[in-house]
């Protein structure tokens, strides 16, 4: 495959879309890796394998693992309500309706709980129509208008968002976003740890992911990737530099994208989900759905990922042949920083795309769909 996936991605490179690209792909204990192009466009630096890239919304089942690690022990249980550990939550109030103006409230009609984090379903997070009320809301705490790094402190952040009212009762609809953060935030709470911390220790530390992190160290910042985002004719413009914001550890570490990783760092995590949790150190995580089957049916959402997945307890799972790369059990996400990666347990692969430049969109761009098909 040598060959092909080089001229798929170098493809990109040449025509602009992207400035570099690292693509890796594991077969079994077999690995190939291509990196292309460079890690900026104004110094051309060579892009390599051991660049470093953020990852975006990749930290998404990074932080459900994270979560996991203390179910199975026993902290956690998927029905605990996380106003135990999150009183700030306690008491949410929803919209009467979805479309309905912020202030027609009724009470939860339930705690939010842990599966609820989990499932993507605690009744905050984005959904696709943006003028909502509860969702503009929603908007002035969430703000991606700015890194997530940049937003409020977590204690400030809880308070703030227990003003804004839920969009869906807790487990009625599944949403973006908002889960993850709190994944993050119960796991820091439960622990008494900063969630650099835990995941450090939790998973970083036990699987060998040694460039996996809420910050890029000096010594680290020359494998450091430029980040882009392209504008309406595709050209690129800068949106920050190696170090950038990310030279010390963050306000808020989100456990829904402040991570930065490398390929080779997140074979290792996808390894350990092959392998069923099983890795030096890591608690066993379960089977891949042994709490909840993939689900099809319209409660629990549709996953951004095109293709058909339905949405497990922790990730979308893809259920129909619709295109050439979907195959039954393949699971993944990606970022919107122009990541994806993929794990197909049925043929023991895994598939990693990382860029620098943003998707602009919530569905895959070309490059993406390229090396799926071409991974296929």
């Amino acid at each position: 495959m040598s060959s092909t996936l080089y001229e798929t991605l170098w493809r990109r490179v040449d025509d602009g879309t992207v400035p570099g690209a690292v693509a890796l792909v594991a077969r079994g204990d077999d690995v190939e890796v291509v990196a292309v192009g460079s890690a900026d466009t104004a110094c051309h630096v060579p892009m390599t394998r051991e660049s470093i890239f953020r990852i975006a919304s990749l930290t998404k089942p990074v932080m459900a693992a994270g979560l996991l690690t203390l179910v199975d022990e026993g902290r956690l249980a998927l029905d605990d309500p996380i106003a135990e550990w999150l009183p700030e939550l306690a008491k949410p109030l929803a919209v009467r309706t979805p479309a309905g103006p912020v202030d027609d409230v009724v009470p939860a009609v339930r705690a939010i709980t842990v599966e609820d984090l989990l499932s993507s379903r605690p009744g905050w997070g984005i959904a696709p129509d943006f003028s909502l009320p509860a969702v503009r809301a929603l908007l002035t705490v969430q703000d991606h208008s700015r890194p997530m790094r940049n937003w409020p402190a977590p204690d400030v952040f809880l308070a703030r968002l227990a003003e804004v009212p839920l969009l869906h009762q807790p487990g009625q609809a599944w949403l973006y976003g908002t889960a993850s953060a709190l994944q993050g935030l119960l796991a820091a709470r439960v622990t008494g740890q900063t969630l650099p911390e835990f995941l450090a220790e939790r998973i970083f530390g036990p699987l060998g992911m040694k460039d996996t992190a809420f910050e890029v160290p000096a010594a680290k910042r020359h494998r450091f990737t430029w980040a882009y985002a392209p504008g309406p004719d595709g050209t690129l413009t800068l949106t920050d530099t190696p170090g950038g914001d990310f030279r010390d550890l963050p306000r808020f570490p989100s456990g829904g994208g402040g991570l930065v990783s490398t390929a080779d760092d997140w074979l290792a995590f996808a390894r350990m989900l092959l392998a069923q949790g099983a890795a030096p150190a890591l608690p066993h995580l379960g089977e891949p759905d042994d709490e909840q089957p993939p689900h099809r049916g319209p409660a629990r959402g549709r996953d951004p990922l095109p293709g058909g997945p339905g949405l497990g307890l922790r990730r979308p799972v893809d259920v129909e042949s619709i295109d050439p790369w979907n195959v039954p059990g393949r699971y993944g996400w990606f970022g919107g920083t122009g990541t994806t990666a993929h794990v197909i347990p049925a043929t023991d692969t895994v598939t990693i795309l990382l860029t620098q430049a943003a998707t602009t969109g919530p569905t895959a761009n070309t490059l993406m769909r390229n090396f799926w098909r071409t991974c296929a």
